[in-house]
């Protein structure tokens, strides 16, 4: 309950006087049907800077599709809530989460949904299913069908372009997320996040699969760590001795690495 928390963030104030930002998560149905802005207000006047919330996805089938117990009109709500009440607001997306299905509504709605909402920061991560996840049997079972790393990253692409008349601080801020260096603030950004994109998508085939794999075990940070010879190369070595031990094994290497970042 709103006064419940005020009386919280007060008394952490108060003992913590050196504490300058109090930050939450909250779920944007909890915001929309359980909080006011004037609610919102209190908290932030009691000293709450920052909400984190799970959008996750703005297409509504692909919400329905993960249980996720929230429409596209609820995250819009709530996010416009927080947003008038001086309250930061940090929205997360999940890249791949509509898979091949839905990939192109997902980053298109998720990108409308924002785009209304005008959060402080656009956060991205990468989807990755492990054996232990319900939606492992799905994908199991050929219902819910995975979409390459680049596919992923041709969604990126699609969802950042059409971001649109927003303020936002993107902030690829993940190490499952591929490409990192993707972030930047809209719109002034914008054409040099694509072009990142685009830098990686018109690599010849081979040389994407050397990013990949650099990538994934820390080799390299970003795509520019492919210029240095000594990591290319060591690159290079890791390649060929994953192939020698499973002939096509590179892409089985790399998800068992990404598992490992779970």
């Amino acid at each position: 309950k709103t006064d419940e928390l005020v009386e919280i963030l007060t008394f952490l104030k108060e003992m913590f006087p050196q504490v300058t930002r109090i930050t939450t998560y909250a779920r944007s149905k909890s915001i929309s049907k359980g909080k006011t802005v004037e609610d919102l207000v209190l908290l932030y006047k009691a000293g709450l800077n920052r909400i984190h919330v799970g959008l996750e996805s703005g297409y509504d089938p692909v919400l329905e599709y993960m249980k996720k117990g929230v429409t596209a009109a609820e995250h819009i709500d709530a996010g416009k809530k927080v947003r008038a009440s001086g309250i930061e607001l940090s929205e997360y997306v999940i890249l791949g989460m509509g898979g091949k299905r839905w990939w192109r509504e997902h980053a298109i709605e998720t990108a409308r949904v924002l785009s209304e909402i005008n959060p402080d920061f656009i956060r991205l991560r990468s989807l990755k299913v492990t054996s232990k996840m319900p939606l492992h049997q799905q994908v199991e079972s050929g219902e819910f069908e995975l979409q390459s790393e680049e596919e992923v990253v041709k969604e990126e692409r699609l969802f950042i372009e059409n971001l649109m008349g927003i303020t936002s601080r993107l902030l690829s801020d993940h190490i499952l997320n591929l490409l990192m260096e993707v972030q930047g603030t809209l719109p002034e950004d914008k054409a040099k996040m694509l072009a990142t994109i685009d830098r990686f998508l018109n690599m010849p085939e081979h040389e994407k699969l050397n990013f990949r794999l650099g990538k994934r075990a820390g080799i390299y940070q970003g795509m520019d760590d492919m210029a240095e010879d000594t990591l290319y190369t060591r690159t290079e070595e890791l390649m060929r001795e994953v192939e020698l031990k499973v002939p096509g094994g590179v892409e089985e290497a790399i998800s068992k690495i990404k598992e490992t970042f779970l």
